[in-house]
């Protein structure tokens, strides 16, 4: 048993928290660059540049082997899939469903709309619009390899919790007529299926890779870059008397200064890693990155344009309560995640 647990810890060193890597740009702003990384600017310096490498690293595998798995899910075939269940069942298969849709919540829209159009519940359609941005398998493996893996699963759990208990909660209101008529009214052609190929699904999933990578790259490198700042310019003092874990209100100011935000997790990470450093609370640096990618400005002007304002609020009013309570659950017991 130990021989296992000391190979897993080998591999997830080196694989996901890629200690090699930490290493090598450690040698190379020390040598080349003649720094130390325990000033600022050295500092600073490793933090973004091995923040930026692992982060597209794992992001580029991770997409093209799910993309490649989502080959076999497309649209119809999603729709087909949850167009046999009712209930809970489908507000559970719908979340996880969105676990397998490496998109932000934007992104997420049209399908929210193309389901909804197909005359799938409600419900069903905003499970699977929480859940998609909010809990992807990319974050499971990024959030293991910059925190650990208890913290990675407990954040997926608690994501897809809230993702059924919200499209639960929406279903139970029957608020479907405050969606858009136009959504119901476009009806959509439907087209057969074709069974790709083990090339076209290679193909299917670089392409997708590629197409990710150009929308989230920027994001990324400004969350790494905040990360950094945080990380070695703004004193923990400063930190701790806004966001410190003995102040009740730090998961409420984290997640509503993350709703005018747009970004997507992978863009969060390194700002929620920075914060934890500095004393933040497990909670409220989650709280932080749920807002952001759940609920971010953009994606709700999106979303106002295919629901009427009180289904919207609705919608709002749900995930920032539950991103709130799960921020407080998760500061009460974080100490058995980190």
């Amino acid at each position: 048993m130990n021989i296992i647990s000391s190979v897993f810890s080998t591999l997830n060193d080196q694989l996901l928290k890629m200690t090699w890597l930490h290493k090598l740009i450690k040698f190379l702003v020390e040598k080349v660059f003649g720094l130390s990384i325990e000033e600022r600017l050295g500092g600073s310096i490793h933090f973004f540049i091995y923040d930026v490498i692992k982060i597209f690293i794992l992001l580029s595998v991770l997409i093209f082997v799910i993309s490649y798995i989502q080959s076999f899910f497309p649209p119809e075939r999603t729709k087909k899939i949850l167009g046999r269940f009712r209930g809970i069942t489908s507000n559970i298969l719908a979340a996880l469903l969105g676990t397998v849709t490496p998109f932000c919540s934007c992104s997420s829209i049209p399908l929210f709309i193309g389901f909804t159009n197909a005359g799938l519940p409600i419900g069903t359609t905003f499970s699977f619009l929480i859940s998609s941005p909010l809990v992807d398998l990319a974050s499971v493996i990024l959030l293991a390899s910059i925190f650990n893996w208890k913290t990675s699963i407990a954040y997926v759990i608690v994501g897809l919790i809230l993702a059924v208990l919200g499209g639960g909660i929406i279903s139970k209101l029957k608020l479907d007529k405050y969606v858009e008529s136009f959504v119901y009214n476009n009806k959509m052609i439907e087209s057969e299926e074709e069974e790709l190929t083990s090339y076209e699904r290679i193909e299917f999933a670089k392409n997708q890779v590629l197409d990710i990578i150009k929308k989230v790259w920027l994001y990324i490198l400004i969350g790494v870059g905040i990360g950094a700042a945080i990380h070695n310019y703004i004193p923990e003092s400063i930190i701790s008397a806004i966001l410190g874990k003995d102040k009740w209100y730090s998961v409420l100011v984290a997640t509503f200064v993350g709703v005018p935000m747009y970004a997507d997790i992978f863009g969060t990470l390194p700002i929620a890693e920075a914060l934890i450093t500095k004393g933040v609370g497990l909670g409220t640096a989650l709280s932080f990155m749920m807002g952001v990618t759940a609920l971010s400005m953009p994606s709700m002007i999106m979303l106002s344009k295919v629901v009427k304002p009180k289904l919207l609020g609705m919608f709002f009013g749900i995930v920032t309560i539950g991103i709130i309570i799960i921020g407080y659950i998760f500061n009460a017991f974080g100490y058995l995640f980190i």
